[in-house]
């Protein structure tokens, strides 16, 4: 089978979805590819056709949302100095994170998920390190990847904040919030 048939992304599709609707529910280690296909209306056969396991459907599911998470931080054209770049990629993430929240919630927060977290993490420092070589930045006596990973660490860490807190503060307001605390002549 093609990887475009028509077929074979609505399977995909339906796996991904009763995937994260069952990790809202429990554990991503309690889930057994059982569950997956029983609530999902597909034979065992189908599933193993597709992947050899729940990790690898897992991958594929966390690296769908890796290669978004790349595209929507590419839209970021704005380089003319460092706190207007990262504004900017706060603001992008931050979209990102809302238009994905179930995904972020369900591998994030109620899973705890190390290797998500550390895939979102990865993305994003290695976007930032990339610009911040690319653009002039005043602060020369700090390399860039500590510049990277200081502000990297607050942004991330905000956003899970956000995740688990949603009604306590907009997305404007962190933003706002953040835009106060990095410095203009960083």
């Amino acid at each position: 089978m093609e990887k475009n048939d028509l077929r074979v992304i609505k399977t995909k599709n339906i796996l991904f979805n009763t995937l994260l609707e069952l990790m809202k529910e429990k554990q991503f280690e309690e889930i057994k590819v059982s569950d997956i296909c029983s609530h999902a209306l597909i034979n065992r056969s189908t599933f193993y056709s597709h992947y050899n396991d729940k990790y690898e459907l897992l991958e594929e599911y966390i690296n769908t949302l890796k290669d978004s998470l790349i595209e929507e931080l590419s839209k970021n054209k704005n380089i003319n100095n460092t706190k207007q770049y990262y504004i900017e990629l706060i603001k992008l993430f931050f979209n990102h994170i809302d238009e994905k929240r179930n995904i972020y919630i369900s591998a994030m927060i109620n899973n705890r998920n190390s290797i998500t977290m550390d895939i979102i993490y990865d993305v994003l420092n290695h976007e930032v390190t990339k610009r911040l070589n690319d653009i002039e930045f005043k602060n020369k006596t700090i390399p860039v990847e500590i510049i990277s990973k200081f502000y990297l660490g607050a942004v991330f860490n905000v956003g899970i904040e956000w995740l688990k807190n949603q009604n306590k503060y907009s997305k404007e307001d962190l933003v706002n919030y953040l835009d106060k605390l990095i410095p203009d002549n960083l």
